[in-house]
């Protein structure tokens, strides 16, 4: 079981930072891949990005890529989003995922395959 909560979530002007956490309970923690997805009012859950349990690997949306930057401390349980130069259509609430199978499958961008979720933070982003 892994418990998962994020944080760093508010509101932020349009080309400013932000930075998310999420925290793991949990001593497999480094054993999976942690992904962040977002999630707008109407929307479907929107894949993110994701790096691998060593943290060598990253993936990340088109929408975000360069933008964006995933990290992770598995000394410290955590994963971070790194997130610059954000736009309005950012906007949403942004959730973590631990996924103990998705590098194997390739299905890191999926959010049905992903195993644990936490209770999401919310980014708002002002024009």
């Amino acid at each position: 079981q892994v418990h998962l909560v994020e944080s760093g979530g508010g509101l932020v002007q349009a080309g400013g930072s932000l930075r998310l956490s999420c925290a793991a309970s949990g001593r497999t923690f480094s054993s999976y891949t942690m992904g962040w997805f977002r999630q707008a009012p109407g929307k479907e859950r929107e894949f993110v990005g994701a790096i691998s349990g060593s943290g060598v690997s990253t993936y990340y949306s088109e929408s975000v890529k360069g933008r964006f930057t995933i990290s992770r401390d598995n000394a410290k349980n955590t994963v971070y989003l790194q997130m610059s130069s954000l736009k309005p259509e950012d906007a949403a609430v942004y959730y973590c995922g631990a996924g103990r199978r998705v590098l194997a499958t390739l299905t890191w961008a999926e959010y049905e395959e992903y195993d644990y979720w936490g209770q999401g933070t919310q980014v708002t982003v002002s024009s």
